[in-house]
């Protein structure tokens, strides 16, 4: 406000704010009841769905793990038979990698990518709830079908001719692979929308070089996204066209290659291992910058090191098959490329510790989580560097040293700062502080927990204890060891259960934290907590990196959109000056009527080819509805 201004002028700016929030909240509303929920396109709210049901499959996930460490707390137990066990690894990881790590990683970009770029909505938000709605749907196939007993028993990875037709009998194999294009078509959607959002939407002034590291991370990601994703869909299409069609993609007798699924699978598969962790770069760098009260250290350092870590990350897939007998020539590139690519994260880590050093940092409980976050991922870094070599992976290769080594990268590089960011922006969501009390304990819990129950196994792995082994003889000197890791694992989950304690618990009646309440520097604190429907009551104009800590007490905004229609500011690619308005769609219902047809027709064409074509019929009539241009009224529109 400007010092000069006299008090009758600023109650009449005071009137005129109040009736613009009034009009805008009455455009960018979403209906009470049934409808409402089913029909909203409000990135904030289906953000808060997407984050909410990760979780949920994280916690079904994490008790399939504790029924693992039950089996194998001692030799030749019967809790679990052998079958069951197959499946229980098989849905333990799949429901980790496909419903919940990645999903929940796009869903904090869906959340807060807006807010972060100073937008009133995401791009395209119809297909933003068509993608949830699609998500949720492969979610309960794959969980209804275990709770049926007909859970896939194939591993996450679904190696041929293990699951192909001849050896794959049932449905197991059928429900994994469309489970993954269920996945897999929600994540490319979620790509397309924030790619889509961070080049065209961003506020006026906010330039290439001005764009926060998070908002960076999630537009590397979903570009990763975007060229490693079709890969795993062609498998999984061939593989059900294998089984269900008599192809034979993957049949050597036929001319087919086993070794073929491998190549498409881990061109995904180990992309995708950095489509979870570039992510967690973002957080962190947002969670380091707000605790140590100064901007990331080598902002530009730390962006080229997430577009090198998404470049690289296409050039690895080859060292989870170092095994097959590969020309040694292509295991010597591989073996390159894989140890290469810890130079940026190296480089990231520095930043984050150099930051740390030349601020004044506070240790409260999402600094903490990064804190854990660098001892975690550093052993993890490490043992992926020795994986990368050929010799010694192939002495430990489908070893517990791999299972170590995986979880020390995605736990370590990814849930550690995905609950330090939810412990940072849960007052965005919810207008509420979680307990630093709790938290703390939590913490430790789980920090102590992850390290005694994952760091044995490298042990385990050394000894020569195979993987995906579902008990073993008491003669194995692995017995000692295996019943530490599983009491460890009860620290483990105790942790999370205090971690959950404490949202719920927050979430009712935690203290009002205001709208900014750690004096964060990034625009999502701008506005209030939880935002409104229309995030901004005027698009603020950015003139710096930083900009709540450059212009501290007012930012300039921009005027130029009507307060009774849903318009979004479109601005250039480079510099972000604003270029045209541009309307956003409003509420619909078709995007889960579009979905519930999909779900039909990628289920039915399970037990029949025939729903490819029928199935496309409901499919078709809900999108020509979803798109059907409508003439509104100026008034409503």
């Amino acid at each position: 406000m400007n010092d000069e201004t006299s008090p009758a002028e600023q109650a009449s700016v005071d009137l005129d704010k109040d009736d613009l929030e009034r009009r805008l909240a009455k455009t960018w509303a979403t209906p009470s009841g049934l409808w409402g929920a089913l029909s909203t396109v409000d990135h904030k709210i289906i953000g808060r769905r997407y984050i909410t049901t990760a979780f949920f499959f994280l916690v079904l996930g994490g008790l399939l793990a504790l029924a693992m460490r039950l089996q194998l707390a001692q030799p030749e137990a019967r809790f679990i038979g052998p079958d069951r066990y197959n499946q229980i690894f098989t849905m333990h990881g799949s429901t980790m990698m496909f419903l919940f790590a990645v999903p929940v990683m796009e869903a904090m970009g869906v959340y807060l990518v807006p807010l972060m770029v100073g937008t009133r909505n995401i791009a395209f938000p119809r297909l933003n709830a068509f993608s949830y709605w699609i998500y949720v749907a492969g979610g309960l196939l794959l969980w209804i079908a275990f709770a049926l007993d007909a859970g896939p028993d194939v591993g996450w990875f679904a190696y041929v001719p293990l699951s192909g037709p001849e050896y794959g009998a049932g449905k197991r194999a059928d429900i994994w692979a469309q489970m993954i294009t269920f996945t897999e078509l929600s994540a490319l959607a979620v790509a397309v929308e924030i790619v889509v959002t961070v080049f065209k939407q961003r506020a006026p002034g906010m330039s290439l070089d001005r764009i926060p590291v998070f908002v960076w991370a999630m537009l590397v990601t979903s570009f990763m996204i975007i060229m490693a994703m079709p890969a795993i869909m062609l498998a999984s299409s061939s593989l059900i066209l294998d089984r269900l069609v008599g192809t034979h993609f993957f049949n050597p007798a036929e001319g087919g290659d086993a070794l073929l699924w491998q190549h498409l699978f881990w061109f995904f598969g180990h992309p995708e291992v950095y489509i979870i962790f570039v992510p967690a770069v973002g957080m962190v760098s947002a969670i380091v910058s707000t605790f140590a009260r100064r901007p990331v250290f080598g902002y530009h350092l730390v962006v080229m090191a997430l577009i090198a870590t998404g470049v690289l990350a296409f050039g690895l897939w080859v060292h989870h098959m170092f095994v097959v007998g590969l020309p040694q020539v292509g295991e010597s590139f591989f073996t390159a490329s894989s140890m290469a690519i810890a130079v940026p994260a190296g480089v990231q880590i520095f930043c984050w510790l150099a930051t740390l050093w030349d601020g004044r940092p506070q240790f409260t409980t999402p600094l903490l989580f990064v804190v854990g976050f660098i001892i975690t991922f550093v052993i993890g870094g490490l043992t992926g560097v020795m994986v990368a070599s050929v010799p010694f992976d192939t002495q430990v290769h489908d070893t517990y040293f791999v299972v170590a080594h995986f979880h020390y990268v995605l736990i370590g590089g990814a849930v550690f700062p995905l609950l330090g960011a939810i412990y940072y922006w849960f007052p965005k969501m919810t207008g509420r502080l979680m307990s630093e009390t709790l938290g703390r304990l939590a913490f430790g819990l789980i920090f102590v927990g992850f390290n005694m129950t994952f760091f044995p196994m490298h042990i385990l792995g050394l000894e020569g204890m195979p993987r995906r082994i579902y008990t073993y003889q008491p003669e194995m000197p692995w017995a000692g060891m295996n019943l530490f890791v599983s009491a460890s694992a009860l620290i483990l989950a105790l942790g999370f259960f205090l971690f959950f304690i404490d949202v719920f618990r927050s979430a009712r009646s935690g203290r009002p934290s205001g709208a900014n309440p750690w004096r964060a520097s990034t625009l999502e604190w701008a506005t209030s907590s939880p935002p409104p429907a229309f995030n901004f009551v005027r698009i603020p104009v950015v003139n710096d990196r930083e900009p709540l800590w450059s212009e501290p007490d007012e930012l300039t905004v921009s005027t130029g959109l009507d307060a009774d229609r849903r318009e979004l500011i479109v601005s250039s690619l480079v510099e972000a000056q604003a270029e045209v308005r541009e309307a956003s769609p409003r509420n619909s219902i078709w995007p889960f009527y579009s979905a519930i047809a999909t779900t039909v027709m990628l289920i039915w064409s399970i037990l029949s080819p025939w729903a490819v074509v029928w199935g496309s019929i409901p499919i078709a009539v809900a999108l020509i509805a979803w798109f059907w241009p409508k003439n509104v009224p100026e008034d409503e529109s």
